[in-house]
């Protein structure tokens, strides 16, 4: 049973404040008044290092965006998560397949889940693929064989509260 109306614009109001003062993301919504559903919360990961397959090679991208749609029925039926950078990753589509995401976070959607543990959620399958557990397209399990072979071993970043370093990335995620 969805929640009412004034309801669910509280919690989505709180969980998108809550993402903006814990993470270090960039957090913004469609439609600020919450009253136009689907709400698309727009989600640029910083700072985090994911796959991505270049030139023969996988390089480490740090700046990736997704986009998670809320229904007017949230938080009962989990939110749709699509994924708008180039990734190289076994369990997340790359934007022209789709962008969808598998993971145990969406699987295992309930009333008590949130954005922030969800967002969070993302970042650790970002920098521990699970190659073992791939989606069936061709660029997932070509990522799956890739990983089951080679470990993927991100760089490991400076502390957050470190001003000095600046990672500047286009609109495409580009570094």
């Amino acid at each position: 049973m969805p929640l009412p109306k004034d309801v669910l614009r509280a919690r989505i109001s709180n969980e998108v404040l809550m993402c903006q003062r814990e993470l270090r993301h960039h957090v913004s919504v469609s439609d600020p008044t919450l009253s136009s559903f689907p709400i698309m919360v727009n989600v640029t990961l910083l700072r985090v290092p994911g796959p991505d397959w270049e030139d023969g090679k996988v390089v480490h991208r740090f700046v990736h965006r997704l986009a998670i749609i809320i229904t007017e029925e949230y938080p009962v039926e989990k939110p749709i998560v699509k994924w708008q950078t180039p990734i190289f990753h076994p369990n997340i589509m790359p934007p022209e397949d789709g962008g969808y995401m598998c993971t145990k976070l969406l699987e295992n959607w309930d009333f008590g889940s949130s954005l922030v543990t969800f967002i969070k959620g993302v970042e650790s399958l970002l920098v521990n693929p699970n190659p073992k557990n791939p989606f069936g397209n061709d660029r997932c399990t070509r990522a799956a064989a890739y990983f089951n072979r080679n470990r993927y071993r991100p760089p490991i970043l400076m502390d957050q509260s470190d001003r000095r370093v600046r990672i500047v990335g286009d609109a495409d995620g580009q570094a």
